[in-house]
């Protein structure tokens, strides 16, 4: 696949050193909490919850190795990908009049995906293991429809302001 995109390299702006630095502090903390926690936790742990947030499904512990693997590796890929915004998927014709623009969003929106994925992998792991150490912590039934609300409110957000920042 080629494109004729032009190839620039999106200069970072202080947004994107916080939001890519919160991404990381909390990946780092997900892992250390699990690290923590691992050795009191015990071998059955909860590994499921049921729209009321009650647990109706249980593992052994290592499946808690799980959501900060799954993180890491989708963090990983998505900063990859971020380093070349001219084959991300654009709505507009990309010229060298519009590139920064488009490729600045759009490497702003996968930064933010990469912190909604760590924030969403670390609440469950925390929730997970709070359950385990037989706290009377649960994720709640606010939970799956906030996440379900959020995935269907922010990219219509982000086609709105995509329309927004390509009038000219």
């Amino acid at each position: 696949m080629s494109n004729n995109r032009p190839r620039i390299k999106v200069p970072y702006e202080p947004l994107d050193i916080v939001v890519d630095l919160t991404s990381v502090t909390l990946l780092l903390l997900m892992i250390v909490y699990t690290i923590m926690s691992y050795s009191e936790l015990p071998d059955i742990i909860p590994s499921h919850l049921n729209v009321k947030g009650e647990v109706d499904g249980h593992s052994e512990k290592s499946f808690l190795w799980v959501l900060p693997g799954l993180s890491l590796i989708m963090f990983l890929g998505l900063s990859y990908l971020n380093k070349f915004p001219h084959i991300h998927n654009y709505m507009v014709n990309i010229t060298e009049e519009n590139a920064l623009k488009n490729y600045r969003f759009s490497t702003r929106i996968l930064r933010f995906t990469n912190l909604f994925v760590v924030l969403v992998f670390a609440c469950i792991a925390y929730f997970t293991i709070q359950t385990a150490k037989g706290h009377a912590t649960s994720i709640g039934s606010w939970f799956v429809p906030t996440i379900i609300g959020l995935s269907i409110i922010l990219p219509i957000l982000v086609l709105i302001y995509s329309r927004k920042i390509n009038k000219s």
